[in-house]
């Protein structure tokens, strides 16, 4: 006797704010988020909610479903475009970012949707099971695909209109993968400003407790300390080093940035000295630190070379996209947190700008090993000046963190990328492909020299395409 099929479950309720069709609302809250002071509005990740304007660039005001109105920060607001609004959509993270997000959770049936790096357009579901180290590898990847009626599918038997209902369907049933999915891992860019007064940015320095030093550059000292309990990092002002204007206009820059690729601000103290500026603390140091202490083990991963490569530009684009010029970009300029997320910090040097490009003024101190001709010939600064130092950024990244030019002093150097034309060899682990970008980004001449965005797309384009699992029809 022919066994039955079991039904499969049903369509997910119109009901559920993850997937109900009849959600009028413009926008989503992609994160919880705790009221941390009188007229904040509670939010909960996933739900619409209504904008009804802005108190300041980076708070807003809205009403939830329940016609309860209120203020947040406006990094948990996210117009409601497709799947930004789940929990399991990830977007454009790497394969490589994926399976260490994965394993670091280490929770069986864990699961995250992501943009396909092999197939643009496509997209890719990723698995965390027990059952695959039998095979040396505990994430398992599948496009989802379509069919001739535009249904998609991973397996052709089990085929829906939208992927939010295919995966409502594989919750239920493995339907041909390795395992069925449980839950979406704990979302590692949550803002890590949960919690924290954004109304105001001055901080009582009474809740701030400033411990040991962790760096110290030209401009000032980087301390770790805690701000109510919660670890910090303490940027303070060196005696003489900028003036007090100066200082507040980094602090005054950081207020006006945040992207998950871009140090995020806490606060600042400015109403006694020393002046403070505070940021999330990145648990990992510099990265040209970083690259040198697991020099072995990066050396031997292509794929988490240029995740670094890619964290680093989406920062920029956003740079680029608002009109700022960064001015110091370098590895040490970029910070490393869990799970390798990397973001773009030390602001000192930035200067925004209406017409993309900025004449520092005689005496300016500027990174000479990263500068580009027209900088150190004409202290001309703009986001193509940026895109230079972003190839030795590269070339750092894929030496694991030597010092380009090796010994070469100022005039040699001149010499060097000016005079004589010459650039940075292709690093022994870098691809031929992505060496090609960085020539670009070393052009003579800036209007020669690709966008961001435009060197964003290459990076996708070079990251791993290792092709997916496919379930046979």
């Amino acid at each position: 006797m022919m066994k039955r099929a079991l039904p499969g479950p049903s369509p997910p309720s119109t009901n559920d704010p993850e997937t109900s069709k009849e959600d009028k609302a413009a926008h989503i809250a992609i994160h919880d988020f705790k009221p941390s002071e009188d007229g904040d509005l509670k939010l909960i990740q996933g739900v619409a909610y209504r904008i009804l304007g802005k108190k300041s660039e980076h708070r807003l005001l809205a009403e939830n479903p329940n016609k309860t109105r209120g203020y947040f920060p406006s990094i948990y607001d996210k117009k409601k475009h497709g799947l930004e609004k789940y929990r399991w959509y990830y977007k454009d993270i790497t394969r490589d970012r994926t399976k260490s997000i994965l394993k670091k959770q280490a929770v069986e049936g864990s699961f995250l949707v992501r943009d396909s790096t092999s197939h643009p357009g496509l997209y890719t579901v990723s698995i965390y099971t027990e059952t695959g180290k039998d095979r040396g590898d505990t994430v398992s990847h599948y496009h989802i695909m379509k069919n001739a009626k535009d249904m998609f599918y991973i397996s052709h038997l089990h085929c829906f209109e939208t992927i939010p209902e295919l995966i409502h369907y594989h919750k239920h049933n493995s339907g041909g993968l390795i395992t069925r999915l449980r839950e979406p891992p704990n979302q590692l860019n949550k803002p890590t400003t949960a919690d924290l007064d954004h109304s105001e940015w001055e901080i009582d320095p009474a809740t701030l407790k400033i411990c040991e030093e962790l760096a110290s550059g030209c401009f000032g000292i980087v301390y770790k300390g805690l701000f109510n309990g919660l670890p910090v990092a303490v940027k303070t002002m060196k005696d003489l080093s900028m003036s007090e204007a100066g200082f507040m206009d980094e602090a005054r820059t950081m207020t006006q940035l945040s992207h998950p690729n871009l140090v995020q601000l806490y606060g600042v103290v400015t109403k006694t000295k020393p002046f403070c500026i505070i940021t999330e603390l990145m648990r990992n140091g510099a990265l040209s630190t970083y690259l040198k202490r697991h020099k072995t083990t990066i050396l031997k991963k292509s794929a988490t070379m240029l995740d670094f490569c890619l964290q680093v530009c989406s920062g920029m684009v956003y740079l680029e996209q608002r009109g700022f010029i960064h001015r110091d970009l370098a590895a040490r300029n970029c910070l490393v947190g869990e799970n390798q997320v990397i973001k773009v910090a030390d602001f000192g040097l930035s200067r925004y700008v209406l017409d993309d490009e900025y004449r520092s003024s005689v005496g300016t101190k500027f990174p000479v090993k990263w500068a580009a001709p027209e900088v150190l010939c004409y202290k001309l600064f703009s986001s193509k000046s940026d895109v230079w130092a972003f190839g030795i950024l590269v070339w750092e990244i894929f030496t694991a963190g030597e010092t380009p030019y090796g010994k070469m002093e100022y005039s040699e150097i001149v010499d060097y990328i000016v005079d004589s034309d010459k650039r940075l060899e292709k690093p022994d682990s870098c691809p031929e492909l992505l060496y090609s970008l960085m020539k670009k980004c070393w052009s003579e001449k800036p209007e020669n020299r690709p966008r961001f965005k435009d060197i964003l797309r290459e990076l996708h384009r070079l990251t791993d395409a290792a092709d997916c699992p496919y379930i046979p029809h």
